[in-house]
């Protein structure tokens, strides 16, 4: 390799003096510049770097009052924890420029946030503004832990934390980069968003910031900020925001998160939306269908509330008919399975979406499954206090209740559990009013006619006929009456009448006197047919069932001659 010369050599030790002369100077220049902008006051409140360079004083103001607050809070601290010191010492901590001062309110708030048993004063809310807003991140992070806890306890009235102007620094909250801050804000805003017109309020300022923490890896900040979204779905307004800003894909991917909770939150959010029809396009539209296979393979979940509510979604969207097609076959043996959970809210959510199915006929043949009315007899003759159970069960086997499958229906304990829920005197006004319409509805088939005259005895007769009798409630009257109809052409349940005689004459008459023209007939239908038999003709003879019998064949004919009048006149 070729040598310098002298020469050479030397203009290269001019050559690195000069750089380093210069780097120097560079160097140093770049120093006093930096000094310069760390201590102009705009940069004093604007990041936790700024404050490297920028140590605020400790005003004299700010000394007084950190020494009365320690006096406050060791003598007066068991006796009044939010007296006017206390709160005037907060606020001047709360707004100064000092961090450290910043953190002994946002300690105090959480230390109080932990113990307090009472309602905090709504003028305590003030300080909070500026600790939540605060550039220090430790004070973010105790403030709105605090604020959560007094929230969670019901130790703050939601809607005076919106009112007091809260609501903001919250939600500037939701953008921090630490994820204990995210995950407090998202937790403030799902407790706020519990209250109706705090939903409106933050879904009128923005939703983009939880939904796109809905999808956060921190698997606290993801749970807080999906159950936040929930709550704002119970808003119909808020809900047509979140479909706008792109909320359905965001929930729909939560249904296959790893974390139950992440799942529950939002299938719920996802049931509300769907509680509306006018989603439901947008949301199979989702990953074609990609909702509906999801739902369906958490039916399956080992989580109870998350089976229920993937129930509950499916229901909501199962009101249109093309998607009971696509789903029936599929979910019948989930559905199976969760009938015979020893879950009540599981079994009941599972019954109410049996329910929907049944009422498309379409879907019958399916739902004639044997296992589907065992599991239906079982739930009647086991769950007769649970309305939600008795009264959706009552309203399948109605539905179901076509010539073709009375066979079917009455080898099933489908009777069995209906006579057994009537006869129940635990059984809800509503539960009843569906099981006598299930009775009824059943009672127009011969065969199931004859089924039903096996089981009749002295305490059924007497129930349907003090039922019948009842003016309270009218539907379940003229249901239990309907069954009587359709069962004396019997002898044993007219000989089983007879013990009732005075009742039977009180309810006909009633149903005679009564406006509805069906509670007309069917009283007058009821009438005939046991004035065919000798003993109800003689007792009935002697009342004055006869006599306004007497009375409404008068003004029938009246009134049939009247509308003959009138027909001939508009024809002429």
């Amino acid at each position: 390799m070729a040598q310098l010369c002298e020469n050479c050599v030397k203009l290269l030790q001019d050559f690195v003096s000069l750089v380093k002369r210069m780097s120097s100077s560079l160097i140093q220049n770049i120093k006093e510049y930096l000094i310069l902008i760390s201590e102009c006051s705009c940069l004093k409140r604007k990041s936790s770097e700024a404050r490297q360079l920028y140590k605020p004083v400790l005003q004299p103001h700010e000394k007084e009052m950190v020494r009365e607050f320690l006096q406050h809070i060791e003598t007066g601290f068991e006796m009044s924890p939010f007296g006017r010191d206390s709160l005037e010492a907060l606020r001047t901590l709360a707004f100064s420029e000092n961090p450290d001062l910043q953190q002994s309110a946002a300690l105090y708030y959480l230390h109080m946030s932990q113990h307090l048993n009472t309602q905090l004063p709504a003028e305590h809310l003030e300080p909070y503004y500026a600790l939540l807003q605060s550039s220090d991140m430790e004070v973010q992070q105790m403030s709105s832990l605090s604020l959560v806890n007094f929230l969670l306890e019901g130790n703050i009235n939601k809607e005076l934390v919106v009112q007091m102007g809260l609501l903001e620094p919250i939600l500037e909250l939701l953008e921090s980069g630490d994820s204990a801050v995210q995950c407090n804000s998202c937790a403030c805003i799902m407790t706020l968003a519990a209250s109706e017109s705090n939903r409106e309020a933050i879904g009128s300022a923005g939703v983009i910031p939880l939904l796109a923490l809905a999808n956060s890896y921190d698997p606290r900040v993801q749970q807080n900020a999906v159950g936040a979204i929930l709550n704002l779905t119970r808003s119909e307004r808020i809900q047509q925001v979140l479909c706008r800003e792109g909320a359905l894909p965001v929930l729909i991917l939560m249904l296959e998160s790893p974390d139950s909770e992440v799942q529950y939150y939002s299938c719920a959010a996802l049931s509300n939306v769907a509680a509306n029809s006018q989603h439901h396009e947008a949301m199979l539209r989702v990953g074609d269908r990609f909702l509906l296979r999801t739902l369906i393979s958490l039916l399956s979940s080992s989580v109870d509330k998350v089976s229920r509510q993937a129930c509950v979604c499916l229901r909501n969207l199962a009101t249109s008919v093309n998607i009971q097609a696509d789903i029936v076959m599929d979910i019948l043996p989930k559905l199976l399975s969760l009938l015979a959970s020893s879950n009540s809210d599981v079994q009941q959510a599972s019954i109410a979406l049996l329910w929907i199915l049944s009422q498309h006929p379409a879907n019958q043949d399916a739902l004639m499954h044997e296992e589907v009315l065992q599991n239906l007899g079982m739930l009647l003759l086991t769950h007769q206090t649970v309305p939600g159970i008795v009264g959706h069960t009552a309203c399948i086997i109605k539905n179901l209740s076509f010539c073709k499958n009375i066979q079917r229906i009455i080898e099933s304990p489908c009777v069995e559990g209906l006579l057994q829920a009537i006869l129940s005197t635990e059984i809800q006004e509503e539960s009843l009013n569906y099981v006598t319409c299930s009775l009824a509805e059943l009672a127009k088939h011969e065969g199931a006619t004859l089924h039903l005259l096996e089981w009749m005895n002295g305490p059924l007769i007497k129930r349907l006929v003090r039922l019948a009798g009842q003016r309270e409630h009218t539907e379940p009257s003229f249901q239990a009456a309907s069954v009587v109809r359709h069962m004396i052409r019997h002898d044993k349940v007219r000989s089983l009448l007879k013990c009732h005689m005075e009742e039977v004459q009180r309810y006909l008459m009633n149903f005679l006197n009564h406006q509805e023209i069906r509670f007309q007939q069917l009283g007058i239908s009821t009438l005939g047919k046991l004035l065919e038999d000798p003993e109800f003709s003689s007792a009935f003879s002697q009342s004055q069932l006869i006599e306004h019998l007497e009375q409404i064949r008068q003004q029938t004919e009246e009134t049939q001659e009247l509308l003959k009048m009138v027909i001939s006149r508009k024809g002429s």
